[in-house]
């Protein structure tokens, strides 16, 4: 039998303190996203506006004038294809593909921003840790008094609430572009007023939320990234120094 009494010195005694806990446990449970209660609230008014409208989209001509599904849900596209012909029938008779192709892609979108609100709501607990999105201390959130989600739920939300909070943005400077480059064809027979009330506030809704919840959620990812890079370079450190002993 091997005696292992000359090797004991090498090995520092473990600290086995109650209130003091092991250096796994403090690198699982430094980081955890904490959503925000505005970007939920987005989400919870948003969601339901981006399914109607996809509705309208994909089920024309039968959403719009005229056709059998029109009343009473859509109606009020009725105005909306007046002021953007995107959404008119000038769009639709002359086969542009762009309104059914970003209804594709509401799809996708709205599909990720439920997955994310059911990781929160699933596996959202109450949690001392704030991120970026934490409520004030005496606020009461959605998910209650400050909650996070921990662990691979938590990075799993971020990252996914962040692609989708791009693709929302990126998809609107889209939209607003395809404007701009075709010499605004579909909206540029309004009026100022009408352009501001009807089409700029509405669709700029979907630039400045979505923006938000990018900032956070961007910031939280760069967070956790800085945090196991740290982790990476003290184990690696840590090694070289035994290998050197």
């Amino acid at each position: 039998m091997v005696s292992t009494r000359g090797h004991l010195r090498d090995f520092s005694e473990p600290d086995l303190t109650p209130t003091k806990p092991t250096p796994s446990h403090a690198r699982a449970g430094r980081w955890a996203h904490t959503p925000s209660n505005l970007a939920i609230g987005w989400l919870l008014l948003s969601l339901p506006l981006v399914t109607w409208d996809t509705g309208y989209v994909l089920l024309r001509p039968h959403t719009m004038p005229g056709g059998k599904l029109q009343w009473p849900l859509y109606i009020p596209y009725e105005l909306y294809g007046r002021v953007d012909y995107i959404y008119g029938w000038k769009a639709f008779n002359e086969n542009n593909g762009f309104t059914s192709a970003q209804g594709m892609l509401n799809i996708l979108e709205t599909l990720m921003y439920v997955y994310y609100l059911y990781i929160l709501f699933a596996f959202g607990k109450q949690s001392t840790k704030a991120g970026r999105g934490a409520p004030k201390p005496s606020t009461v959130g959605f998910l209650g008094q400050q909650c996070a989600v921990e662990g691979q739920a938590g990075a799993l939300a971020v990252l996914v609430g962040y692609s989708a909070a791009v693709m929302t943005v990126s998809k609107t400077v889209l939209y607003w572009l395809n404007e701009y480059y075709s010499g605004f064809a579909n909206i540029g027979h309004n009026s100022l007023r009408d352009l501001i009330v009807l089409w700029i506030l509405p669709n700029g809704a979907w630039l400045v939320f979505p923006s938000y919840m990018i900032y956070l959620t961007g910031s939280e990812i760069v967070e956790g990234l800085t945090i196991a890079a740290g982790t990476a370079t003290s184990s690696a450190d840590g090694r070289s120094l035994r290998k050197s002993e």
